[in-house]
């Protein structure tokens, strides 16, 4: 089954959520940058966190970048999502190994650090992009989006995410939800919502019994009648090129060609987001220098 996000709209209360199923796509960014568990947990929540903000995103072009910089082991996080919700990302240091915090629980807040900040960048076709960034709450990812929220943006949030690696370090399960409040939820809508995730508990542990994104927030949001505003797949996406490498290339300028010509008499780029190398003879650095 491929990775499914939603957008849903509660008609009966001041209330919109989205939930991701991405088992494919944490799974295919643990195979490009093999990562340990621990490694592959954060950068699995990162990635559906931010494929949840971009798919929020109402211009077609526009994306979300989240940047996740701590004092722990991991180096940092930076992940990027297209407004249809398609998302790359890396890790500093993939190869992280940590003792687990409790049974099957991957200590993820320890291997990105308490210490740091999120920052989170909209880009949304205009001059500048929106850039907001607050200090880590905890480095678990869920609770640092649900904080950026509150801070940054001022909407009421809930975010949870979860990523359950298989024994053979695989990805068994992944998803989560994001639920905002809207202008006007009182306290007993706020209530409705708090029972709704008690009762769904851990997300792990509710897709490894087979929810989808749908019957995700279905459940957590039983409380209200939704409306589904968007239900589309998602997966793990690079952008890259020869073409858009070819213009980094280039942007480096006279002196730094000519340069990397003199010392290297070659170019290997390899891209941070899939891994794919693009090999430059000299003879074609050569061109480029003379195009400038």
């Amino acid at each position: 089954m491929s990775d499914t996000i939603i957008r849903v709209l509660a008609k009966n209360a001041p209330v919109k959520a989205s939930a991701i199923s991405a088992k494919a796509m944490v799974e295919r960014a643990r195979q490009i940058h093999h990562t340990l568990p621990v490694a592959t947990a954060a950068l699995g929540r990162s990635l559906m966190a931010a494929s949840m903000m971009g798919n929020q995103l109402k211009e077609d072009n526009g994306s979300v970048t989240l940047r996740i910089k701590g004092d722990g082991p991991l180096g940092g996080i930076t992940v990027v999502a297209d407004s249809a919700g398609n998302a790359r990302g890396y890790v500093v240091n993939p190869l992280v190994d940590l003792p687990l915090k409790g049974p099957a629980k991957l200590d993820v807040g320890a291997a990105v650090g308490k210490n740091g900040s999120l920052t989170v960048i909209k880009d949304m076709n205009l001059k500048e992009p929106y850039v907001g960034t607050i200090p880590l709450v905890s480095g678990e990812i869920a609770e640092d989006v649900t904080s950026y929220f509150a801070e940054s943006e001022q909407i009421p949030s809930a975010c949870a995410l979860g990523v359950l690696v298989d024994v053979d370090q695989s990805v068994l399960c992944a998803g989560g939800y994001l639920i905002q409040l809207l202008p006007g939820a009182d306290d007993s809508v706020i209530s409705a919502i708090e029972q709704g995730i008690a009762q769904v508990g851990p997300v792990t542990e509710a897709m490894r019994n087979g929810e989808t994104a749908r019957s995700l927030v279905e459940r957590v949001l039983s409380a209200f009648e939704l409306e589904v505003l968007a239900e589309e797949p998602v997966e793990y996406r690079c952008y890259c090129s020869r073409d858009r490498v070819t213009r980094a290339l280039i942007s480096m300028g006279r002196e730094e060609l000519e340069s990397l010509i003199q010392d290297q008499g070659k170019a290997e780029l390899t891209c941070q987001f899939c891994d794919k190398v693009y090999h430059y003879t000299g003879e074609e650095l050569q061109t480029l220098l003379a195009s400038l």
